[in-house]
C-alpha cells in the first residue's frame, strides 16, 4: 500500500513538472522544473528497487546536465521566450505528432512475455546487489558495446569542440610569453610630481 501511494505521487508530480518544462515561458523555470522531473523519476526507480539508477540519475543529470544548461541559459541571457510562428513551426508540428503516434503504436501492443513467471521465480543470489548485476552485465555480456558508446561519446565532444573552435592566429590577443617575459619599464613609467600640481597626459 505504501509503494503504491509513492508511485502516484511520483509519477504525478514526473507529469506535472515534465508539463511545466513545456508551458513555462522563463527558461530558469523550465531548468528547475526539469530538476524536479528527475528527482522524480530517481524516486519511482527507488520505488522500483533499482537504486543504483536512481543514484546514477540524480548524479548524472541533475548535477552535471541540467546544471549546464543552467549556466548557458545564464551565459546566454535570456530572459523570455516568445514564441512565433515561422516556415519551421508547420515542420516540427508535423514531426512531433508523428514522433507521438510512434510512441503510441509501440506502446499498445505491448504484452508480458508468457514465461515472465519462471524468470521471476529463479533463485537470485543473496549477497548479489543490482550495482553489482549491472557491472556484471556492462563489463562481461555488454563489454563491447559499453566500450563504443564510450567512443561514440568521445567523438561527440571533440566535433562539438572542433566546431566551436575559432582561429585566433590573426587576433589582437598578445601571447602568453610575451606577457611574462616583459620587463616593468615596458609597463611602467615614473614621474616625479611637483608639489600642489597634478600630471598632464
Amino acid at each position: 500500500m505504501g509503494e503504491t501511494i509513492l508511485y502516484i505521487i511520483f509519477v504525478t508530480g514526473l507529469l506535472v513538472s515534465a508539463t511545466g518544462v513545456v508551458l513555462m515561458r522563463t527558461p530558469i523555470h523550465s531548468l528547475l522544473l526539469l530538476v524536479m522531473v528527475f528527482f522524480n523519476a530517481a524516486g519511482l526507480f527507488l520505488v522500483w528497487g533499482a537504486e543504483f539508477l536512481a543514484m546514477v540519475l540524480v548524479i548524472v543529470y541533475v548535477g552535471a546536465v541540467a546544471v549546464l544548461f543552467l549556466f548557458v541559459v545564464m551565459m546566454l541571457d535570456v530572459q523570455r521566450l516568445n514564441f512565433k510562428f515561422n516556415q519551421y513551426t508547420g515542420f516540427s508540428t508535423i514531426l512531433a505528432f508523428t514522433l507521438f503516434a510512434e510512441l503510441i503504436i509501440a506502446v499498445l501492443p505491448w504484452k508480458t512475455w508468457e514465461k515472465a513467471v519462471d524468470v521471476i521465480a529463479l533463485p537470485i543470489q543473496k549477497m548479489t546487489t543490482n550495482t553489482n548485476s549491472i557491472g556484471n552485465y556492462l563489463y562481461t555480456q555488454y563489454f563491447y558495446i559499453f566500450q563504443i558508446s564510450g567512443l561514440l561519446l568521445l567523438l561527440a565532444m571533440v566535433g562539438a569542440i572542433l566546431l566551436t573552435l575559432r582561429d585566433r592566429r590573426n587576433s589582437n590577443i598578445p601571447k602568453i610569453s610575451k606577457q611574462i617575459n616583459r620587463e616593468p619599464r615596458d609597463t611602467l613609467t615614473l614621474v616625479k610630481v611637483t608639489f600642489k600640481q597634478g600630471i598632464e597626459l
